[in-house]
């Protein structure tokens, strides 16, 4: 049974990601909790995090 749900789930996530765009050509850019823009470059790899909170 785990092997019929997995193999489309896989399957599923392989088409994804050939259809994504190989390479973005302007950066990625935010806005902080400040209201400041923070832009994210594209030609290297970069890790972020997004806190949210709800009050």
């Amino acid at each position: 049974m785990k092997g019929k749900v997995i193999i489309p789930i896989l399957l599923f996530v392989l088409l994804l990601a050939a259809c994504g765009q190989g390479k973005l050509d302007e950066p990625i850019a935010l806005v902080n909790q400040h209201n400041e823009e923070v832009v994210f470059p594209t030609g290297e790899p970069a890790v972020f995090f997004f806190i949210t909170s709800y009050t």
